[in-house]
């Protein structure tokens, strides 16, 4: 499973792919917001994405969004981790057709219980 890693902060990237990789997860790529990402994604194929939602140049909401609408990208499950935590940016995220909203500070567990809900319906 190949995992792209959109965060504007390198610290919170290494932090997720330490989780990932407690979880037999080690093939990540990283992008540090969500125009890059999407450079990223037209070079690489990923299984799942997981993204931030504050970021420079392309947020993560519009990132969702931009993936969503390229029929090449669609599928591939994304997990928004954030610290938006308000109920209309989540109905925005859901709307849009994030798979797994998880909102920081998170535990390892429930990082790892939203990507093994992606890897369920994907089939990895």
């Amino acid at each position: 499973m190949k995992v792209l890693v959109v965060d504007d902060f390198a610290t919170m990237r290494k932090i997720i792919k330490n989780v990932l990789k407690q979880i037999n997860i080690e093939n990540v790529i990283e992008a540090e917001n969500g125009k890059h990402a999407l450079e990223v994604l037209k070079k690489e194929p990923v299984d799942l994405i997981i993204s931030d939602w504050i970021m420079p140049e392309m947020t993560g909401i519009d990132f969702l969004k931009a993936c969503k609408e390229d029929e090449s990208i669609k599928g591939i499950p994304f997990l928004m981790v954030t610290a938006e935590a308000q109920k209309d940016n989540i109905m925005e995220a859901i709307k849009a057709g994030v798979d797994n909203y998880i909102v920081k500070p998170f535990t390892p567990e429930k990082l790892q219980g939203a990507i093994d809900k992606a890897r369920a319906r994907i089939g990895k």
